[in-house]
């Protein structure tokens, strides 16, 4: 399929060849139709699979060449700031020859120039859903006159606590609008949201959770916790690892791994929730660049940024709910292209492999052979996969031990 057959016009058929676009890709090919026919839309889409244009190319094409600086006819609401500056970016990229006016809206910065935007009149806005409320009860932003609204990576924004945020706002916008919502998952959570927010909307699942994972070559190392720096760096000195992105679980920890790094000569910066938006964006910006080999990251970064040409993924730390693994190896494998991802995995997260086997439906290839390997053995598979052991299992009890009688304990729940 071409980008031709999907009702695009010849305006925005030469934006898209100037873009360097030559392939939909499959969210593409599906979604563009359905939008440009007026229809509420869920996409189920994995973060690299070009779902950002496959909204942006259809809603540039509705709204026209004329831009009109009176009201916001398009609102698209994002869980980070980083993938609200990629969205406004790409509403940039294919709108550039008409008249319509755009602004991003986050936190981290100064309000003051995107209040001077919405003062002097844009048709776009791409925000966060906590600075939007924000600008909203300080009166900057009317929602009256929406036509479009689009919640990217939904699962995400529940994640992080947005949902009564993303609620109030959608509240506040017209009833007769086309709603859009994508997500990399489809959680009970989402699908009630979907329900209450879209009208009679299509279907479109273009990326299983499983399909990411098929092109990139995966591998795990067993290794010893206090082993796990010594083996970074092992790889890290391998000529092919051009570009990296290493996630851990903690902001303490992305900081603390990416100063040994540079104490080893190795050219690193870390990104997390912590740092200042000009510290992010300029770690970005550098790693975008190829000033810096490799980019240190919490799961602020495992979804949502469109960083090209990452040669590795690796996991520093397993993270604990699996379907994080599958965002972050995708990191490496944007719009269809093949990468590689190496996972570290100490005693205490072999857990978390059982539940990411689990999950992707098939084992990950051990590296038997490394100079930090783990002197505890490897755990045993069933049917090539680790099998997470269920809920209220437990190993077998003696036949012969007596029982205590006395009652136990109830013990206080502790202070979140």
């Amino acid at each position: 399929m071409t980008f031709h057959e999907l009702e695009l016009n010849s305006a925005m058929l030469r934006v898209v060849e100037q873009a360097g676009y030559t392939k939909p890709t499959p969210i593409q090919a599906r979604a563009i139709p359905q939008i440009l026919k007026g229809r509420d839309l869920v996409g189920c889409a994995q973060t690299g699979s070009g779902k950002t244009a496959a909204f942006v190319l259809p809603i540039a094409q509705l709204l026209g060449e004329s831009g009109d600086k009176r009201r916001i006819r398009v609102l698209v609401l994002a869980p980070t700031r980083e993938l609200a500056a990629q969205i406004d970016e790409e509403f940039g990229r294919f709108t550039r020859n008409s008249a319509l006016k755009r602004v991003a809206i986050f936190g981290g910065v100064s309000q003051q120039p995107q209040v001077k935007a919405l003062r002097r009149g844009v048709d776009i806005v791409v925000a966060t859903p906590g600075r939007l409320q924000d600008l909203m009860n300080q009166r900057f932003v009317k929602l009256d006159q929406v036509e479009f609204l689009v919640l990217d990576e939904a699962d995400r924004m529940l994640d992080m606590g947005f949902i009564n945020d993303v609620k109030r706002i959608v509240k506040t916008l017209p009833k007769r609008r086309q709603t859009l919502l994508f997500s990399a998952t489809m959680p009970q959570s989402i699908r009630d949201l979907s329900k209450s927010i879209l009208t009679d909307p299509v279907q479109v699942d273009a990326n299983p959770q499983s399909s990411t994972v098929r092109s990139i070559a995966q591998s795990i190392y067993f290794v010893e916790s206090g082993d796990k720096r010594a083996l970074l760096k092992f790889i890290l000195r391998d000529a092919a690892a051009e570009r990296v992105l290493v996630f851990t679980r903690t902001k303490h920890r992305a900081n603390n791994l990416a100063k040994q790094l540079n104490r080893a000569a190795i050219h690193a910066e870390a990104i997390h929730g912590n740092k200042s938006q000009s510290a992010r964006t300029n770690a970005l910006a550098k790693f975008k660049s190829g000033h810096t080999s490799v980019l240190v990251a919490t799961d602020i970064a495992a979804r949502g940024l469109d960083i090209s040409d990452v040669t590795h993924v690796i996991n520093f730390d397993l993270p604990n709910i699996a379907e994080s693994y599958v965002h972050r190896i995708g990191r490496t494998a944007r719009a269809g292209a093949s990468g590689i991802a190496y996972s570290f995995c100490d005693v205490d997260e072999r857990k978390y492999l059982r539940e990411i086997e689990a999950l992707i439906q098939e084992p990950i290839e051990v590296v038997s052979e490394h100079p930090f390997i783990s002197a505890t053995p490897a755990p045993k598979r069933q049917n090539g996969v680790s099998k997470p052991r269920q809920n209220g299992a437990r190993k077998p009890a003696n036949q012969n031990r007596r029982r205590s009688r006395r009652p136990r304990r109830s013990r206080q729940a502790r202070p979140a």
